[in-house]
């Protein structure tokens, strides 16, 4: 691979920007962070233009995406033309995500999670299985006939070892005592969602190995006077890590920027809970039988229901520093870098620094995604 300098350009770094400075990219992992007086000359120079160059996006929920739904292409193929359409928005890394199906469905979606990771599917880090272990009073758009109670032939299932980072959305009040570390010394990342636990509960579940809140806000408990709930556990604990969805539309940005004045923004991450829309050309697809239709932006049922989001990270990127008033430097923190910490790649990808892989988006003076590489590996399709 040939190792590149990646000139004119503004770095996002952790903690600030800089410019006059030049990234090395070498056997596909950055090598360093030069003066642009300084380029080695083995490195063939890439003048990108202008802009922000920043650590790739890294999504924890991706339902689908180019026109498909994981749920009903769980294969290869599938994970592929999702994990391309995102790419376009910067998304460099991303977990394919199921919603509550059939174990048979379940099982054959992480073997082809693990046969593409084998395969080499560019941006797939991993899988998260969202359900069907739910609660059917905090359904949303999930298909609450598909609901199950989770027992030991649901944690073997979901603790079968393959390749990539496993992350399971359940409803904590519904687990027996035991089921979360269970999966938690397996290897699974635990997140709470679709859920009724109350503040004790959650808090319950954060001292078995509970790690994550799935769109934090959104299908579970919320903070009040006296009983802080799902919302107020999540926001006081600081060992923890909660998806938002700032799409404007899933939880309103004041409400969004009072989470993050109270919690900082280590915990927080970026998710899109993307659906097929998002890099495709369809306007509406079926989700468990149900119109799914994109309406003003968003994805709803017939009755009004959100179903996912037709969000990419980059507009969630855009959409943090213009609605909840966060830097470029700390977007670039929501998008990429508190994800590999959550899923623990953080020593792999996440933010720019010499001997992580070069996972990196190039955003235009307009924040659009001009380029993105993965590993090195450059595509020139952005939006």
């Amino acid at each position: 691979m040939t190792a590149l300098a990646l000139t004119n350009v503004t770095l996002v770094l952790p903690d600030r920007e800089i410019t006059d400075h030049v990234l090395l990219i070498e056997h596909g992992r950055i090598a360093a962070i030069v003066a642009a007086v300084d380029i080695p000359p083995a490195f063939t120079v890439n003048d990108l233009g202008g802009g922000w160059l920043l650590p790739g996006f890294i999504d924890t929920q991706v339902n689908g995406g180019g026109d498909v739904l994981f749920n009903d292409s769980p294969d290869v193929a599938g994970i592929t033309a999702i994990a391309a359409a995102h790419r376009r928005f910067g998304t460099t890394g991303l977990l394919p995500t199921l919603i509550s199906d059939r174990p048979d469905i379940i099982e054959r979606a992480i073997t082809a999670v693990d046969q593409a990771i084998a395969e080499h599917v560019p941006g797939v880090l991993g899988i998260h299985v969202e359900g069907p272990h739910l609660n059917a009073a905090k359904h949303g758009i999930h298909d609450e006939t598909k609901f199950t109670l989770i027992d030991g032939t649901a944690i073997e299932r979901l603790t079968t070892k393959t390749q990539g980072v496993r992350l399971v959305t359940l409803a904590p009040e519904l687990a027996p005592p035991g089921a979360i570390a269970a999966l938690n010394e397996r290897g699974v990342i635990v997140a709470a969602g679709h859920s009724t636990a109350d503040y004790d509960q959650t808090r319950a579940a954060l001292r078995e190995g509970l790690r994550g809140f799935t769109h934090l806000f959104n299908a579970m408990t919320q903070l009040t006077s006296r009983a802080p709930g799902m919302v107020g556990a999540a926001i006081e604990d600081r060992a923890s890590w909660f998806g938002l969805i700032v799409d404007g539309v899933h939880v309103h940005p004041a409400t969004l920027r009072i989470a993050l004045a109270a919690r900082g923004l280590e915990g927080a991450m970026l998710v899109t809970d993307a659906m097929p829309p998002v890099g495709g050309s369809q306007t509406s697809f079926t989700l468990m039988g149900k119109a799914i239709a994109v309406v003003d932006g968003t994805c709803r049922g017939s009755d009004g229901t959100l179903a996912g989001s037709a969000l990419s990270m980059a507009q969630a990127f855009r959409n943090a520093i213009d609605l909840l008033g966060v830097s470029m430097v700390q977007a670039s923190r929501m998008a990429s870098g508190n994800a590999a910490t959550f899923l623990g790649l953080d020593k792999e990808t996440g933010v720019i620094r010499a001997g992580l892989r070069a996972d990196l988006v190039h955003l235009d003076a307009q924040r659009r995604v001009r380029r993105t590489w993965i590993g090195g590996a450059l595509s020139e399709r952005g939006e």
